[in-house]
């Protein structure tokens, strides 16, 4: 056995804290690397049509809101599943994950990460608890009613639990902005902003919090920089940069495109799953959207309207005449702290051992990594 594979085995054995962190690292990872391609399709959807998109089509706008409500979570729950029971674990999470979709008013990801694998996991033990104990000839009967009895019930209570926690921490999240916009304490609002962003809450955050504000700002200074506080692309394009050139080798030749996307399109959403498969990212994103509220308070920057969708061609459209070259500063500075602290995170691809590698991938869809 070479030395890289016995540290390997060595890091899969190892039950201290940080490789149970590794660990929960991997399958989180799992769940998202395999449904990339379907986050950069519902990117390029979005950047196309929606009406602020670069060809707008009313018609074909038709499919953004499906994909990333329905498609996307049931994807990702599917993904859960299968990597706890293989196929029927696949299904129950599947079914499991509906119930946490129409149980809240945002994209259920993170509701899908959590209940999809739990109920994959509930399945397999009743599966090894009744295996061998069904007389033969109903083992399809029991097999399929099992199943359907047990998705039932963790659909209805993912819908009557996940909706309502959602909806407790949007609130939250939204009255830890507001104390802090109206304390004078901008660049911190990107503790709260940041990781909302990630779990899909930054349309709730933005539209909900700080737009309001922000309109009413402007409406007596001509522009507001609580329109910058969500929107700036500059965090999200430092960590794709980060991931492009440190992140895991499996990863890396999905991230040109999702710069596109991210930075001229303005869907912010195309990198979020990126941090997902590495939360420790979310540092980053932090580290970046507060560099870049520190430098437009320092240069009183803002911007007349929310920009929608938040990308570069916004920016340049929203800011008032003098104000470009605060802006562009804001956004730069932006990347570049972000992507100095992710470079710093992903250890400046030298973590090999740490990385998500094409083994790792094939045992966690086999179920072997939990």
């Amino acid at each position: 056995m070479s030395l890289p594979d016995a540290q390997v085995n060595k890091n899969r054995e190892d039950t201290g804290i940080g490789a149970q962190v590794q660990r929960v690292g991997r399958f989180l990872s799992g769940m998202i690397m395999p449904n990339i391609g379907a986050f950069i399709a519902w990117g390029l959807i979005t950047a196309l049509f929606i009406p602020t998109g670069w060809v707008p089509n009313e018609n074909l706008a038709e499919l953004v809101g499906p994909m990333i409500v329905y498609l996307l979570p049931l994807l990702i729950g599917y993904t859960g599943g299968r990597m706890v029971h293989g196929q029927r674990g696949a299904v129950i999470g599947a079914i499991a994950t509906v119930g946490v979709i129409v149980g809240a008013e945002v994209p259920m990801f993170l509701g899908a990460m959590l209940i999809g694998p739990l109920a994959a996991w509930v399945l397999k033990q009743v599966d090894t608890a009744i295996d061998g104990k069904v007389k033969p000839g109903f083992e399809m009967l029991i097999d399929n009613f099992t199943l359907g009895i047990i998705g039932a019930g963790i659909a209805i209570l993912g819908k009557l639990t996940i909706g309502p926690v959602v909806s407790w921490f949007v609130d939250r999240a939204g009255n830890g902005v507001d104390f802090l916009v109206e304390n004078g304490l901008l660049p911190l609002t990107s503790i709260f902003v940041e990781p909302a962003k990630v779990l899909f809450l930054n349309n709730a955050i933005n539209h909900g919090v700080l737009s309001p504000l922000g309109v009413e700002q402007a409406s007596n200074t001509g522009k507001s920089i609580l329109f910058m506080v969500e929107t700036n692309p500059g965090p999200g394009l430092g960590i794709l940069l980060a991931f492009w050139l440190f992140g895991p080798r499996l990863v890396r030749a999905t991230v040109p495109g999702a710069i596109v996307i991210h930075f001229f399109g303005g869907i912010h959403e195309i990198y979020f799953p990126y941090i997902l498969m590495k939360p420790k990212m979310i540092i980053a994103a932090i580290a970046g959207g507060m560099t870049g509220l520190f430098v437009g308070v320092l240069m009183n920057n803002g911007l007349v309207a929310p920009p929608s969708p938040g990308s570069i061609f916004a920016y340049l459209t929203f800011t008032p005449p003098g104000g470009h070259i605060g802006m562009l500063l804001q956004v730069t500075l932006a990347a570049a702290v972000s992507f100095a602290v992710g470079a710093a995170l992903l250890k400046f691809g030298r973590g090999e051992k740490a990385e998500l590698t094409e083994e790792d991938v094939a045992a966690e869809r086999a179920g072997a990594v939990s």
